[in-house]
């Protein structure tokens, strides 16, 4: 750097730059999870194949012992049985019944010989498909978790992007809000609701104000975002998105003036869930649908 020259830093990514990293990133993550999974799959199928080299080397070996045993038994029919081809003078010779027993003991063994190194090959390239298809998985498995820290540091990134809620005081407290707007709710909780929506997919309705005699809805203060329709429980995948959204809501509570959160029949104030009655159905007891108050 000459003189004169003043350094300066890299721009700092956009919002929208941000969730594009985030989009890819996730999208890398699902990938790396079903490849993780695929390569589970070929490990269980490489076990199996080990297990079935090692049953057949045992029954290679309980058959070759049942061979010795009858060939013994029929060798002690001719005493010439036990007489070694190898070990005859030349001008004799053995009887038609020793000669054929050996060679019968020969083939036996020549097929028993055949059939351990099957075995033996079938066992090694089993355990080496053992050994690559972990290795893989801990690959991946390594993969996964790097992209994850990723996204969990763009997550940060953007959640130091949402503005700070309306009527923060000095100390930490928030100034009272009366509903405005045609939707009837705060400024705070229409903040809380517009930011939710940009970092969340949502698949269904979000219900804030209505008429009521008791809680913060009819105060304009509060939102429920529903995971699934009709009082069901929801699928799997929204659940999920139904604790990322309660997560998200209480990581930013300080910032945004989240008072607390109703997720699946608890309720969390900012200090950890405790469990809440039973109200009766899935709505009732918020396993539908996540709530957040707002001060």
């Amino acid at each position: 750097m000459t003189l004169g020259q003043v350094a300066t830093a890299a721009p700092k990514p956009t919002k929208e730059e941000l969730k594009k990293q985030l989009s890819s990133l996730e999208k890398k993550v699902d990938g790396l999870i079903g490849k993780y999974h695929a390569a589970r799959e070929d490990l269980a199928e490489a076990r199996t194949a080990e297990k079935g080299a090692r049953q057949r080397l045992a029954k290679a070996e309980a058959d070759y012992l049942v061979v010795q045993r009858e060939v013994a038994e029929l060798a002690g029919l001719n005493y010439q049985s036990t007489v070694d081809a190898t070990m005859l003078l030349p001008g004799m010779q053995i009887s038609p019944l020793a000669a054929q027993l050996q060679a019968e003991k020969a083939a036996k063994m020549r097929e028993f010989a055949k059939k351990e190194r099957e075995r033996r090959d079938a066992a090694a390239t089993a355990k080496k498909l053992i050994v690559d298809i972990d290795k893989r998985a801990d690959d991946i498995e390594r993969q996964r978790k790097d992209a994850e820290k990723l996204i969990a540091e763009i997550q940060d990134k953007l959640d130091k992007l949402i503005p700070i809620g309306p009527g923060k005081l000095a100390n930490g407290g928030w100034a009272p809000e009366l509903p405005t707007g045609s939707d009837n709710i705060t400024p705070r909780t229409r903040l809380m609701r517009e930011q939710i929506k940009e970092a969340f997919k949502l698949h269904y309705t979000v219900g804030c104000y209505r008429v009521d005699n008791m809680g913060e809805h009819p105060l304009g203060r509060a939102c429920d975002f529903m995971m699934s329709t009709g009082g069901s429980l929801p699928t799997a995948a929204n659940a999920a998105l139904g604790d990322s959204i309660s997560a998200w809501a209480l990581k930013n509570r300080t910032k945004l003036g989240v008072k607390y959160v109703i997720w699946k029949q608890r309720i969390n104030h900012g200090s950890g869930w405790r469990l809440m009655g039973n109200r009766g159905g899935n709505t009732a007891n918020h396993m539908d649908h996540v709530h957040i108050s707002m001060f």
